[in-house]
């Protein structure tokens, strides 16, 4: 006879906005959804390196809503530790995995011999979380599913991956499970978005877990966003100095170049060098030209507008670009300064009063970028601390995350009360106004978990 209660496991991005893991076991079957690395805070991060409190050799499957480090980066981990089935996602949610995790793998090798070199980690010897060699056993576990499309995926239960912008290949997933319907948002994107579609949005869900990134909180309009764009890269090329932009690699980047150019092309800002300086967003352009179903940009826009900027391939490319002090605009990783090629500008540039350093997305507690925000005035760069003398500038309209009222807006197709609603993926104070806000709009209650609790549905 078949056990009909199912336990959640809340193994990450619960009460806090990293690290996304929902583990549903059945009895018999364990599908975890999304496999994520914590970001940002060092108690947060140090979790990665703990086994999570289940037995990761019991895991069935993954399934990946999208591409993102917090909702992929630790499945090499994962693999390492035992896992050995497969792992599903669109095909450009795969693509960008395998980008990412090979950077993220690349990142933590290299970070690991400077520290040995230089002697600034406490570990002796420091180790990465995970190398080159362990994405390569996790990239076969890789399968490739059409968007909107029902898969089986064991008997009586099927899943289906609908488009949600945010980035290329994101989706929210719904999966059916012995006769209820689990929806996991995954990251909700904008619903006028310069690059992507608008969301799809879901029908039913008897139980629904809804990210709060940007609970409690309203973007301006991208387009109000693009004559601040304009007026920083004015004021700060006058005075002489460089604006850097630190950008994650998958969207974000592209929509910044996206913008610069037309800037450029419509001569509302100087004709200063333009610098595109990310391994993986230069991989991220590639993909745009494979999947035009996925976005706006025609193939002839995207190619003009990589002729206006200098790709960087090589380390030591960078290395010669950070010390030049010419008038410049440098798009670089991470978005969150939590590792990438910004680092290496800052470490240079960062005494420069006249450049300016603008933030275009979510930083989260405890990144160098919020410790920036809030008006740090020292920055720790390879274990050393750098003054910091850049204006520092942040503009919120380019967030590729739906706010307040896109994510309620997103549930409005939900023709049925659902038994239970959990609010995932953001900070107390966000989950708390989501929280309010669907009370309010829909008279629906919904709990916020915290992470490691087991939710018990029959």
């Amino acid at each position: 006879m078949r056990n009909n209660k199912i336990n959640i496991h809340f193994l990450g991005a619960a009460g806090t906005v990293t690290g996304s893991k929902y583990l549903l076991d059945t009895g018999d079957r364990k599908i975890l959804v999304d496999c994520g690395l914590f970001q940002g805070l060092k108690e947060l991060r140090l979790k990665n390196w703990e086994h999570p409190p289940v037995e990761v050799s019991d895991i069935d499957v993954v399934l990946l809503t999208h591409g993102h480090l917090d909702h992929t980066g630790y499945l090499p981990r994962l693999v390492k530790q035992g896992f050995k089935g497969p792992i599903y996602g669109t095909n450009p949610t795969l693509d960008i995995a395998k980008i990412i995790l090979n950077d993220s793998a690349k990142i933590q090798e290299q970070e690991a011999e400077r520290a040995n070199k230089e002697g600034y980690s406490k570990h002796s010897p420091a180790e990465p979380l995970y190398d080159l060699n362990d994405v390569e056993k996790t990239i076969p576990h890789f399968k490739g599913v059409p968007q909107a499309q029902w898969i089986s995926l064991f008997e009586g239960i099927k899943a289906r991956f609908q488009y949600n912008g945010h980035i290329l290949g994101a989706t929210y997933i719904e999966l059916d499970l012995h006769g209820k319907r689990f929806v996991f948002s995954g990251d909700i994107g904008r619903t006028n978005d310069l690059l992507l579609f608008p969301p799809l949005k879901p029908k039913k869900a008897d139980v629904l877990f809804i990210e709060s990134t940007y609970g409690g909180r309203f973007h301006p309009d991208e387009v109000e966003a693009i004559p601040q764009i304009e007026k920083l890269v004015k004021d700060t090329v006058n005075k002489g100095g460089s604006l850097f932009v630190p950008s994650f690699s998958v969207e974000r980047a592209q929509l910044m170049m996206l913008i610069f150019w037309k800037l450029i092309k419509e001569n509302k800002i100087p004709k200063v060098q333009m610098i595109m300086d990310s391994p993986m967003g230069a991989s991220v352009l590639e993909l745009f030209h494979r999947t035009r179903d996925w976005h706006r940009l025609e193939d002839n826009e995207c190619d003009e507008m990589c002729s206006h900027f200098t790709v960087v391939k090589s380390y030591r490319e960078t290395m010669e670009l950070r010390t030049d002090n010419k008038p410049k605009i440098v798009i670089a990783g991470s978005g969150m300064l939590t590792g990438g090629r910004m680092l290496n500008y800052l470490e240079t540039q960062a005494q420069n009063p006249n450049n300016t350093l603008l933030f275009v997305g979510y930083q989260a507690e405890g990144t160098r970028g919020r410790k920036l925000l809030e008006g740090e005035k020292e920055l720790k760069v390879y274990g050393k601390w750098v003054p910091f003398k850049m204006q520092v500038a942040e503009i919120e309209g380019l967030s590729a995350h739906a706010d307040h009222a896109e994510l309620i807006g997103w549930m409005s197709k939900i023709k049925d009360k659902p038994e239970r609603i959990f609010i995932v993926h953001g900070e107390k104070e966000s989950a708390e106004a989501l929280q309010k806000g669907i009370k309010e709009t829909y008279s629906w209650d919904a709990i916020i978990p915290q992470l490691y609790t087991i939710e018990e549905l029959e």
